[in-house]
């Protein structure tokens, strides 16, 4: 689930048009380059009833990212980029927020809500922010004793400008 995360991400940074590479880790959460995973618990019969317990050994699987100095240029035609080729490809727009004079928003889902991806470019900082989530797993190495969520502690490869020709 963590290679199909950064899959996501990976061809998301790939339309918008980024060319730089940006390396595993986050030294300071929301002002220098991301390029992290995290995991999060399932529920048992969704998130919003009282009775919901969490699923031993099923974990939900994210990846992050983000780049600093992002000029209104680059995020403004990769985001209009990006929302016609999300849409193309059987995605759903949740909401599109074309920010003229201030931040601009992308989210997407498809699967019933199962696989998500959002992308914000904060206007004040020329900072931009991607993110993909993937529907609930089973980690086979998940033992009873085991504590958090299942899928902690992993590393992605290296974002940065696909091989091929999506990249601007």
């Amino acid at each position: 689930m963590a290679s199909r995360a950064f899959q996501r991400s990976q061809e998301a940074y790939d339309v918008l048009g980024f060319t730089r590479t940006v390396e595993p880790g986050v030294v300071d959460i929301g002002v220098s380059t991301e390029n992290t995973f995290s995991s999060g618990f399932c529920y048992d019969g969704g998130l919003l009833g009282l009775e919901d317990k969490t699923v031993d050994g099923a974990y939900r699987m994210s990846h992050s990212w983000a780049l600093d100095h992002v000029p209104a240029s680059r995020a403004v035609s990769g985001l209009r980029r990006l929302h016609h080729h999300l849409k193309d490809n059987g995605w759903t727009v949740s909401s599109y927020r074309d920010g003229a004079k201030g931040n601009w928003d992308l989210f997407v889902q498809r699967n019933d809500g199962a696989e998500r991806m959002s992308f914000t470019w904060y206007a004040d900082r020329e900072y931009f922010t991607g993110g993909a989530s993937v529907p609930c797993a089973y980690d086979p190495e998940w033992e009873d004793a085991d504590i958090g969520p299942a899928g902690e502690y992993q590393n992605p490869p290296v974002l940065g400008p696909a091989q091929r020709g999506w990249a601007v």
